[in-house]
């Protein structure tokens, strides 16, 4: 098995649907600290909250409990729902035309 120093790579190579839900939210938090990664900030996110579904209405604030996410990751990642939020949106407004 491959071993990728970027998830990117992975993500370019195998695509994003190989990518577990804490691979694909460590890019969008980029950097990890001293002594904890990205994807494991990831992770302690994820338990916290389930899931994306559990992580999607949460007040930004929730997120500054975690060591390692500052401001700009938090946008980084209420962005990236807002975008989720919108496609699906559009999807069902699609849907309902039909």
């Amino acid at each position: 098995m491959k071993t990728w120093t970027h998830l990117g790579g992975k993500l370019r190579e195998l695509g994003a649907e190989s990518l577990t839900d804490a691979e694909l939210l460590s890019i969008l938090i980029s950097t990890g600290t001293k002594g904890k990664s990205a994807e494991k900030i990831a992770e302690e996110i994820l338990n916290k909250f389930g899931s994306f579904k559990g992580m999607a209405n949460q007040p930004l604030e929730k997120f500054l409990e975690f060591k390692g996410l500052g401001d700009r990751k938090i946008i980084k990642i209420a962005a990236a729902f807002e975008i989720a939020k919108r496609i699906v949106n559009q999807v069902l407004k699609d849907y309902n035309k039909e």
